[in-house]
């Protein structure tokens, strides 16, 4: 190759016409998703103080929330629930075909019937101790009912009409368990995404506010979830997670975060034929917030920069707070 001066690489650099001509597009509005809190009530929208411009929505609002999303050509949601019943040590409350996540399924898919909706299968928001699986007597974890939970949860989403459901409690077999559970109740077309590659981050604080699903402090069990969890210091460890979801029948995989896990988006990536969503969290979402805040750079740049991150890395889809607002960021 010939090098400079004859190699001048300013030269698809010199003007924004021949930038576009050889940059690398955003992606287009359907392949975002956006994260949505529900909470039980009427005529709720609560800010987040951690997550400016996001809220909690009650069902009765949800429509008025997601119509704007819609318009902008944003192709998913991903729904997050709370509960006004008791808490349990199994968080049954998940599974309540009346609960908030079961009716926000019912209420988009009759506004919206091509709107994709994928659920949170989790247990954290509805267990007392906080955590994503029933603990013993002892006060550990219990791996294999947590799975069983975890299955009821799906099948509720499901049968409520849910198009996707993504378990999140990073327990050992829930993508086999819940694959059986939807298999022998005829959900068959339910996609089932993995958070397969899913680290134990400091980064979920503001996600954890809006959603009341901190771990508590229970004798025998820390207050943290290190111990299901991946550590971002094992990447191997991480990677076989995915591989595995794909082997107990994942159809996507997922990486969370994104920003500090780019290196692992690309290696899951490679490791597969499935496609990879990403998830641009909580914590990510804020940092930028307040860097723009604070003056200390200006928002869209921030936005646009990050994602483009997120796509080099080989995300195909891109769960992300900021498709809300995909006209304001990303549309040129």
């Amino acid at each position: 190759m010939s090098g400079f001066p004859n190699l001048r690489l300013r030269r698809v650099r010199r003007t924004p016409g021949i930038r576009a001509i050889f940059d690398l597009p955003f992606p287009g509005p359907e392949k975002f998703c956006w994260p949505m809190f529900v909470v039980p009530g009427h005529n709720k929208q609560e800010p987040i103080a951690s997550m400016p411009g996001q809220f909690r929505w009650s069902v009765d609002r949800l429509a008025q929330a997601v119509e704007p999303v819609v318009a902008q050509g944003v192709g998913s949601v991903l729904l997050f629930g709370q509960t006004d019943r008791p808490k349990d040590n199994g968080g049954s409350g998940a599974w309540d075909e009346r609960g908030p996540v079961q009716e926000a399924v019912r209420e988009l898919k009759r506004h919206f019937p091509e709107l994709t909706v994928m659920t949170d299968v989790c247990l954290c928001a509805y267990t007392h101790h906080g955590h994503c699986a029933p603990l013993r007597p002892d006060g550990a974890l219990d791996n294999d009912a947590g799975c069983a939970c975890l299955a009821k949860v799906a099948l509720s989403h499901a049968a409520a009409g849910a198009d996707c459901v993504a378990p999140s409690a990073m327990m050992d077999g829930q993508i086999a368990a819940i694959r059986a559970a939807l298999a022998e109740e005829h959900f068959d077309d339910t996609l089932l995404m993995a958070y397969s590659t899913k680290f134990a981050s400091a980064c979920y604080g503001p996600f954890r506010e809006a959603e009341g699903s901190a771990p508590g402090h229970v004798p025998g069990m820390p207050a943290d979830r290190k111990g299901y969890q991946a550590s971002y210091a094992n990447a191997r460890n991480a990677c076989l997670e995915s591989i595995l979801d794909e082997t107990e029948g994942a159809d996507i995989l997922m990486v969370k975060p994104a920003l500090f896990y780019l290196d692992m988006i690309r290696r899951v990536r490679e490791q597969t034929l499935l496609p990879v969503a990403a998830y641009n969290v909580s914590g990510e979402y804020a940092m930028l917030i307040a860097t723009a805040e604070r003056g200390w750079g200006d928002l869209g740049d921030l936005v646009r920069e990050s994602t483009m991150g997120i796509v080099r890395a080989g995300a195909d889809l891109i769960i992300s707070y900021w498709a809300s607002r995909y006209n304001d960021f990303f549309r040129r």
